[in-house]
């Protein structure tokens, strides 16, 4: 089942938003300081490319260094990112079919505004990381 919603994700909205993570991640490795924002952005990216069947969970291990990335990323490219996951979903939830994919992309929303400190897992052990 899992298969069929990627599938229908990526052709609703999946490709887009890769392709906004994948331009942002681009931008962001043009300097050797933003690098690892642009690792973040990829690997979001990858996230928000394929969504069902993972999840994401908080590493414990993530001081503040990541606090302070995360506070970076957000003027960066997170409300960026955020806003295109606020119009998708809402456009989105305008058809009835659309609504389960909308939601998806509202629960995107704070990963893309806060990704580092997180780690993608399958959604059939999310604490199996930790």
């Amino acid at each position: 089942m899992k298969t069929v919603l990627n599938v229908i994700w990526l052709v609703l909205s999946g490709f887009w938003l890769f392709l906004g993570y994948l331009f942002a991640g681009v931008l962001l490795c043009v300097t050797v300081i933003g690098i690892p924002f642009g690792i973040a952005a990829f690997r979001i990216g990858v996230y928000a490319l394929w969504p069902f069947g993972h999840t994401t969970v908080e590493r414990r291990d993530a001081g503040a260094p990541s606090c302070l990335g995360n506070a970076l990323w957000l003027i960066l490219a997170g409300w960026w990112l955020a806003l295109a996951h606020i119009v998708t979903g809402a456009l989105l939830c305008v058809t009835v079919i659309g609504i389960p994919f909308g939601i998806a992309n509202f629960k995107l929303i704070p990963v893309s505004l806060l990704p580092l400190g997180r780690e993608i897992v399958p959604s059939d052990r999310p604490f199996a990381a930790r």
